[in-house]
């Protein structure tokens, strides 16, 4: 059985998918509507499980070995920056239609490959999945650090009465 590669980059304001770095598919940035970013236990790129681009017409599942959390978020911050488009989700809390993942009961894959879906196909899925965001990669690393902080000892005390 040949395992072949699967990778994307950018290519002018197009989102290539190479297998065995040979083009196949192309997303054209404008058509792109929402990405969903599941993850497990972090948001790091290497807690990424799944992405899912959303267009008009369908849905783009990308697994994290397609590189979507890498070069190609990084490579254009500006652009995910300009454009609120992306959500995340716990993985633990979402369902994907069982032939998303592909394998028999417990060889089952536990994450997706690269496939398009018809927009019907899993708009009512995607429709229950509790989203976060948008917030783009940088801005939910910087609402984490905000929320980690802790209080500075002015608010700790401000529920205490001032002895006179």
């Amino acid at each position: 059985m040949a395992h072949h590669t699967l990778d994307t980059r950018w290519e002018g304001n197009d989102l290539l998918v190479l297998r065995d770095e040979h083009e196949f598919d192309r997303i054209r940035a404008g058509d792109i509507h929402r990405v969903i970013l599941a993850c497990r236990g972090g948001d790091t790129p290497s807690d990424l499980r799944f992405a899912v681009i959303e267009t008009t017409a369908e849905f783009i599942v990308l697994p994290p070995s397609s590189g979507i959390a890498g070069r190609i978020h990084f490579e254009r911050q500006n652009f995910w920056m300009a454009r609120p488009c992306v959500y995340w989700v716990d993985e633990r809390r979402v369902t994907l239609p069982r032939r998303l993942l592909p394998g028999v009961w417990l060889l089952r894959r536990p994450e997706p490959g690269y496939v398009r879906v018809p927009h019907e196909e899993l708009a009512g899925v995607v429709d229950k999945w509790p989203l976060e965001g948008p917030q783009s990669w940088e801005q939910r690393k910087w609402a984490h650090i905000v929320r980690n902080r802790l209080l500075p000892p002015a608010v700790r005390n401000q529920g205490r009465q001032n002895p006179r």
